[in-house]
């Protein structure tokens, strides 16, 4: 039913329960579609609700809100699962439909996934070394792993050759996201504790994120050759987390190993089988085309964009059309851990992929399309679903009443980032580390742009438009930018370990704060006597409590703890005849405040000055 609305204009009204569903990021145009009415005229309503935007503006979830509100709807946002769901339904792929009809025969047992995770510094890495005889821990930064890491390696096992495939994911604490994404793709998480430090905050992190994840645990005590270890500190400390060892009547296996001097690594790798066959039905269908999780990518000089993927159902094949988040192409060559060819990857394998476009965020699902095309058209329908609810999030909500009070104040100051980084996992524990900085609402920061490869011109070209500064995390530049930069004088910063990276932007952040002031007390004057002078006013015969006084101070006058004149100023000071710029505690003075001459005896004169205060 049409009905007249603000400002006069028509528009379709709701009941007040009909539900609309949008997409995240969705613009007035849409809304407009969904309730059969011009967009003009939504244009109108809304800047009657005091918010101004365009019909083709991608806008927030509140803005929607308070629209559907004011015309008689209620607002749905779709997940972006949801969406990703109706999206790949328009292309007659039915990623649940398929799992539930699967059958029993055309299942087929798969080895276990496993996460090693821990704090920073107790020897995942190390303990993956030992687990597969290489030396990772040397290239890393710091020795700090920024990294997902994907390997499959084989044991023996009750006369059987298995295989078990681990995850390496890093401790440091900006790494939260990958951590989480790390417990959610497994089947088993190692916990590593070393046996010298204990339990620290990742460990404990890391031990809600299996947890949350439902994930069986097997705890592995680290480092029990060094002096001062105590294993079994480790053990009674994880017994508050829900951990109870086996040997204290518990369910959850710890182990005792040594990275460094390889000890106990046969019975960790027994201990992650016996949980697996225990605990887990693991089996896939490898029959069918491949599913899976993108956990690692980054961009290869010679070889394009480079996607470490773990198949999770299905064969991938080389020559399949895959796309993952906004990423496809065809599958041109793919490399197991060692670096060697394959031609295909069955279940729970960890594998390198080359063909793609470009480089996939890490975590986004892939899937294997029926034809190159098909694999284009989501991959194009996922960006722009995605660039629009970027810009429905970078978009500010400034109603007609703050906009005009934004110009009494003077703007809010932004800080504008361009990020850049070797993998896309890096590049978003990045950006999450840095939107987590938070010195109050006088300053804002914002991402603009992130990417993973070298520093282009392109980034250069948008640092010069936004005034952003430039991160280049364990990248460097291009050709020939370089000296883009340093003509358009952008600011560029490399790093190679993630918090250095974090304390610069918070200290260019503390910069951009307004000074901030406080009063700083000079010194503090008893009055003995007061003179009568016709040329200076009255003078106030003094003795310097503390500090000192000095000419040209602000001071305040106080009687019985009581200001009874403030914001007066020294103007004259002498130490008996002669002028004095200052004087210390304990002498004598007169003090003269111009024009105020309500003085006593006993009187206490203080002085003051405002003094830039540090922000912490």
């Amino acid at each position: 039913m049409q009905a007249p609305s603000l400002g006069g204009v028509s528009v379709p009204r709701g009941d007040g329960s009909t539900v609309i569903r949008l997409r995240h990021g969705s613009s007035l145009n849409d809304f407009a579609d969904k309730i059969d009415a011009n967009p003009a005229s939504l244009v109108t309503v809304l800047f009657h609700l005091g918010e101004m935007a365009t019909a083709t503006q991608s806008l927030d979830e509140d803005t929607f809100g308070t629209l559907a509100a004011e015309l008689g709807y209620v607002v749905e946002m779709v997940s972006a699962e949801e969406e990703d769901k109706e999206l790949l339904g328009s292309f007659d792929i039915d990623l649940d439909a398929e799992l539930e009809g699967e059958s029993d025969e055309d299942l087929a047992a798969r080895p276990p996934v496993v996460t090693v995770m821990g704090h920073v510094d107790h020897g995942k890495t190390k303990l993956l070394d030992a687990i597969r005889q290489t030396d990772v821990v040397a290239g890393e930064a710091g020795g700090i792993t920024q990294h997902i890491g994907a390997y499959q390696v084989r044991t023996t096992h009750e006369g059987n050759d298995r295989a078990i495939t681990f995850i390496d994911t890093p401790g440091h604490e900006a790494f939260t996201a990958m951590r989480a994404r790390g417990a959610q793709v497994t089947d088993i998480a190692i916990l590593v504790v070393a046996a010298d430090d204990g339990v620290m905050p990742q460990t404990i992190e890391a031990l809600n994120h299996a947890q949350a994840a439902n994930v069986p645990i097997v705890v592995a005590v680290n480092k029990v050759d060094k002096e001062g270890a105590n294993p079994a500190k480790i053990r009674q400390q994880l017994t508050e987390y829900n951990l109870v060892a086996e040997e204290y009547g518990g369910d959850t296996m710890f182990v005792d190993v040594s990275a460094k001097q390889n000890l106990g690594i046969d019975s960790l790798l027994e201990a992650v089988l016996l949980t697996a066959d225990a605990a887990l039905d693991l089996r896939a269908n490898p029959d069918k085309d491949a599913r899976g999780v993108a956990i690692e990518a980054n961009l290869d000089k010679g070889r394009g964009a480079v996607a470490t993927v773990l198949v999770q159902s299905g064969t991938l094949q080389v020559g399949d059309a895959v796309v993952a988040g906004t990423a496809y192409g065809r599958v041109r060559a793919m490399f197991d851990e060692h670096g060697e060819n394959v031609t295909e990857a069955g279940p729970s394998r960890p594998v390198q992929v080359l063909g793609l476009t470009s480089v996939p965020s890490a975590g986004d699902t892939f899937i294997v399309a029926p034809d190159d095309r098909t694999a284009r058209q989501i991959a194009e329908k996922r960006e722009a679903a995605e660039r629009a609810a970027l810009l429905a999030k970078r978009r500010k909500r400034i109603s007609l009443e703050d906009f005009t009070q934004a110009l009494a104040l003077g703007k809010v100051e932004t800080l504008n980032l361009v990020i850049k980084g070797d993998v896309s996992g890096a590049v978003e524990a990045l950006e999450d580390a840095l939107l987590k900085i938070d010195v109050g609402e006088e300053v804002d920061l914002r991402v603009i742009h992130r990417g993973v490869g070298a520093i282009t011109q392109n980034d250069v070209n948008l640092a010069t438009v936004d005034n952003a500064i430039i991160i280049g995390f364990n990248v460097k530049f291009a050709e020939r930018v370089e000296e883009l930069a340093d003509r358009e004088g952008v600011d560029v910063r490399f790093y190679s370990v993630i918090y250095q990276a974090i304390d610069d932007v918070e200290a260019a952040l503390k910069g951009m704060l307004k000074p901030e002031y406080e009063e700083v007390q000079l010194g503090t004057a008893e009055v003995r006597e007061v003179f009568r002078s016709s040329k200076f006013g009255n003078i106030a015969g003094s003795i310097v409590r503390s500090g000192e006084i000095r000419r040209n101070t602000k001071a305040r006058v106080l009687r019985g703890g009581k200001v009874i004149g403030d914001n007066l100023t020294i103007e004259s000071l002498k130490r008996f005849k002669d002028d004095a710029t200052e004087v210390r505690e304990g002498y004598e003075c007169g003090i003269g405040l111009g024009s105020y001459n309500d003085l006593q005896v006993e009187d206490v004169i203080e002085t003051w000055e405002l003094r830039e205060k540090p922000r912490s």
